[in-house]
């Protein structure tokens, strides 16, 4: 497949995806339980004032005609304003977005970290001890729920030893050591989440390639295991790995709910916490179309890697 048909079949896919997505968050976030008005206003509240609440909020028209009117704004970049904080819903995410995308590249890194070498041990060593510690890893790194870990090296780390700050945010710019010292627990509690199942795409991949016609020739040939294995065999493995890794960063930009909450950073995933809580629609809404463009946006770039990595895929 060339680059142009794949540019115009994803393209085709996000404005599908894009649609059918507004349309089922549109109505989900509706009949959840709760009333934004009784958020805004609280229980005690008139009547004259709530229903003149719900004029100027718009939520007095129908339902088509509320999704048609944010859907044409939000065509034109304008998602409304939040009903929590009073502010433009972009001026909000745009906020609140860049803290998300650190941490996200902050744990994607250690999850490669942990991931490739495991990896790379496993394929290697397979079926002896260091694969089955590495498969044991893995296994335990995908079992053990994020809060879990992250209450862990908070009460580890953060209270007993006392060595890293458990909550907040600082931005590089402005202290790159303490940024670094902020990020390092979160870090961990996000990318040992997917550290295991890169491994084990990455584990796998390699001993499918290790075992093909062309690795056992060079082989025989002469040709150093150590360079097959980083020059021919990695990097053929690491194409459907991408796929995987590109899944988990995806995931990772569209916002960590439990992970942002519990080491309190002001991202998208606790924005989005926050904005569930107390119906704020215009902002769910617009968290969640960005996260379903994200996600899509990661896998088209994957999909390009695929492409000049793979040169049996151009066509």
């Amino acid at each position: 497949m060339d680059i142009k048909t794949l540019i115009v079949q994803r393209l085709i896919s996000l404005i599908l995806v894009m649609v059918g997505a507004s349309i089922l968050i549109f109505i989900v976030i509706r009949v959840l339980p709760g009333d934004p008005i009784a958020s805004i206003l609280g229980m005690d509240a008139s009547s004259e004032t709530v229903t003149r609440m719900q004029v100027e909020l718009g939520l007095d028209q129908p339902l088509p005609v509320q999704y048609w009117q944010w859907l044409t704004d939000a065509l034109r970049g304008d998602f409304g304003n939040s009903f929590t904080f009073k502010l433009p819903v972009a001026q909000t995410l745009s906020d609140r977005f860049p803290r998300t995308v650190i941490l996200s590249l902050a744990s994607i890194t250690v999850a490669f970290a942990i991931a490739v070498p495991a990896g790379i041990v496993a394929a290697r060593f397979k079926g002896r001890a260091p694969d089955h510690l590495a498969r044991l890893a893995a296994l335990i790194g995908l079992s053990m729920p994020a809060f879990w870990l992250g209450l862990l090296l908070i009460f580890t780390f953060g209270v007993q030893l006392q060595l890293l700050p458990t909550s907040g945010f600082v931005w590089p710019s402005e202290d790159p050591l303490e940024s670094l010292r902020h990020l390092i627990l979160p870090a961990i509690t996000l990318g040992t989440a997917y550290a295991g199942t890169i491994m084990r795409m990455l584990r796998a991949s390699l001993i499918d390639i290790l075992a093909r016609d062309y690795i056992l020739a060079g082989r025989a040939a002469g040709i150093p295991e150590r360079r097959l294995l980083w020059h021919d065999a990695l990097r053929n493995a690491m194409v459907p790995t991408l796929t995987v890794a590109g899944f988990a960063f995806g995931v990772m930009l569209s916002g960590t709910v439990l992970t942002e909450v519990i080491f309190n950073i002001p991202g998208i995933g606790r924005l989005l916490f926050e904005g569930i809580l107390s119906r704020d629609y215009p902002l769910v809404q617009a968290i969640v179309l960005l996260n379903v463009l994200l996600f899509i946006g990661i896998n088209f770039i994957v999909d390009i890697l695929y492409i000049a990595l793979d040169p049996r895929l151009r066509g």
